[in-house]
């Protein structure tokens, strides 16, 4: 089975820093096809909430009160989504609270072993008909997170964001080395310790890799040692594509982007987002364990200390009344 790895937020540093910032300067200035513009409207999908009652619990007062745009973020490999996370934008602070789902996340479904490989969340995208809906209604499930849109990249995706940034600079922690001759295509990574540029061709090998040959080092902590990898490689990229003319960025990533946002949305938020700094992202792992069920890796996720992680995301205190909620 092919294992490329489909960083999505790669492109998303580059397309959802496009949808909230570039697509309103592409749009507005450029408009190469001459579309409308369309102006923001403030009832938009992303803006709707529910009115506010007195039977609402703290929390749920603040989401409906909050300008948060939680967006789940898709990197495909073939039927799998083998990178999921959660990018919940602050629209009044200007910050993006990044929330990584493990591939390997345990999620119970009706119709399939207790533990195959069917119980792990990066299966939904292939075996349900829906796709990306059916990923966000279990990624919201899990988290409780209310997600709003998707968006996603699939593995040449990923290739044209990091050279269309002309590679990414990235202090690699220690020698990747490590060879599988039977995969689709054969896997090759031999990529030196140091600071360095990284482009296409490497940075999916640097983003692929989780171990290494015999007598070569690999990640302490498995997939999540990778993912907080990834996150730093991330803030890097993002730092650069900032810098960047982002329309020409725009125009090489695009055709391997998906999403269900609206052209009214982007536009919103790319005005929204005018000043946004990589300083102002937040990056962590939804809160769980490693456990080998059934002769498989899973990650089971921890119920009580993801619902802290949603209290402190919208801002409410947790208290005697809000813990029994």
């Amino acid at each position: 089975m092919n294992q490329f790895f489909k960083v999505f937020f790669v492109s998303l540093l580059i397309f959802s820093m496009v949808v909230f910032t570039g697509i309103f300067t592409y749009v507005k200035f450029f408009n190469p096809e001459g579309i409308a513009i369309e102006v923001p409207n403030k009832d938009s999908d992303i803006d709707n909430k529910d009115d506010i009652t007195e039977f609402d619990t703290p929390l749920e007062k603040a989401m409906k009160k909050s300008k948060r745009v939680n967006v789940l973020l898709l990197g495909l490999e073939g039927y799998r989504s083998d990178t999921l996370m959660i990018a919940s934008y602050d629209r009044i602070n200007k910050k993006v609270d990044i929330i990584s789902v493990p591939r390997d996340t345990y999620y119970p479904r009706e119709g399939y072993a207790k533990y195959s490989e069917f119980m792990k969340i990066n299966s939904i995208y292939g075996t349900d008909e829906n796709r990306q809906q059916a990923v966000m209604e279990a990624v919201e499930d899990l988290t409780k997170i209310p997600i709003d849109k998707y968006v996603s990249i699939d593995y040449e995706g990923v290739r044209a964001a990091v050279d269309a940034v002309g590679g990414v600079e990235f202090n690699v922690p220690f020698h990747m080395k490590y060879t599988d001759p039977y995969d689709t295509p054969p896997l090759y990574i031999n990529i030196n310790a140091g600071n360095q540029i990284i482009y296409g061709d490497k940075a999916m090998e640097f983003l692929r890799f989780r171990k290494g040959d015999p007598g070569y080092p690999g990640y302490i902590e498995g997939d999540v040692g990778r993912i907080e990898t990834q996150q730093e490689f991330v803030k890097s990229a993002i730092g650069k594509a900032l810098s960047l003319k982002l329309p020409s960025v725009i125009n090489s990533v695009y055709p391997y982007v998906k999403t269900n946002f609206t052209l009214t949305e982007l536009l919103g938020l790319g005005g929204d987002a005018i000043g946004f700094s990589k300083e102002n992202i937040n990056t962590t792992i939804m809160p769980g364990t490693a456990k080998y069920m059934g002769g498989l890796s899973f990650y089971i996720p921890d119920g009580e200390e993801i619902t802290k992680l949603l209290y402190k995301l919208y801002g409410v205190q947790l208290t005697d009344e809000t813990e029994n909620e």
